[in-house]
C-alpha cells in the first residue's frame, strides 16, 4: 500500500479517518500502548500526515478525548433544562462516561491524559457552564462547579481513593448534589441576626 507523504492533500476525511482509527487503538491499547506510527499504519498514511494534523500523540489523544466527551459526557444535554436540576444532570453525565470500562481503558493514568482533561474542563466545560448560568459571578460559580467535577474524576477514576471508587454512582450523586447546588448559587448574602425581643 502506498502511503501519503509530506504535506497532506486538502482532504477533510483524512483527519476524520485518523481520529476514528486513533480512538479504536486508544480503546484497545490504552494511551501508553498507542503510537502515532500504529495509527498511521491503520489509516494507511505516513506518520508525518498524523503529525501534521495533530502535532503529537497528546494532540491526537486530545482530539479523541474531546470527541468522546462531547458524545458521551453529553454536556449539551446536561445544560438543557432548569438550573435547579443541573447538579444531578452534570453528575450523571460524568459517572455515565467515566464508569464506562472502555473509556477507562482509553484514558488510563498518564500525565498527558491529566493535561488533556484539564484543558477540556477549563476550555470547554467551564465556559459552557458560565454561559448557561449567566449573570454576576457566572465564571466564578462555573469554576466552583468544574473544581468539584474535576475532583470527582481525579479521586474516583484517575487516582482513585478506595472509599470514593467503591461508592455506587447513586451515592456519588446523593453526596455531591448539595455541593454542586451550593457552587451554582455562588455567594449568599449573610442576613443580620435577629434581635431577641425580651418579654417583660
Amino acid at each position: 500500500m502506498n502511503k501519503l507523504r509530506g504535506r497532506p492533500p486538502g482532504n477533510p476525511p483524512t483527519r476524520e479517518r485518523i481520529t476514528e482509527a486513533a480512538r479504536a487503538l486508544f480503546l484497545a491499547r490504552g494511551y501508553r500502548g498507542t503510537t502515532l506510527r500504529a495509527v498511521a499504519a491503520e489509516v494507511g498514511v505516513d506518520q508525518a500526515v498524523v503529525s501534521y494534523h495533530f502535532g503529537s500523540k497528546k494532540g491526537l489523544f486530545g482530539e479523541v478525548m474531546q470527541l468522546q466527551c462531547a458524545h458521551s459526557f453529553a454536556l449539551a444535554a446536561a445544560l438543557e433544562g432548569p438550573a435547579e436540576g443541573l447538579p444531578v444532570r452534570l453528575l450523571k453525565a460524568v459517572t455515565d462516561l467515566w464508569d464506562d470500562p472502555e473509556f477507562q481503558q482509553m484514558s488510563g493514568q498518564d500525565r498527558d491524559v491529566l493535561e488533556v482533561l484539564r484543558e477540556y474542563l477549563e476550555g470547554e466545560v467551564l465556559g459552557r457552564i458560565a454561559e448557561y448560568l449567566g449573570g454576576p459571578e457566572a465564571t466564578e460559580r462555573a469554576t466552583a462547579v468544574v473544581t468539584v467535577i474535576g475532583g470527582l474524576i481525579f479521586t474516583r477514576y484517575l487516582n482513585p481513593l478506595p472509599t470514593t471508587a467503591r461508592l455506587p454512582a447513586a451515592d456519588i450523586h446523593r453526596i455531591l448534589t448539595p455541593t454542586l447546588h451550593a457552587a451554582l448559587h455562588g455567594r449568599t448574602r449573610r442576613t443580620a441576626p435577629r434581635r431577641r425581643v425580651s418579654v417583660a
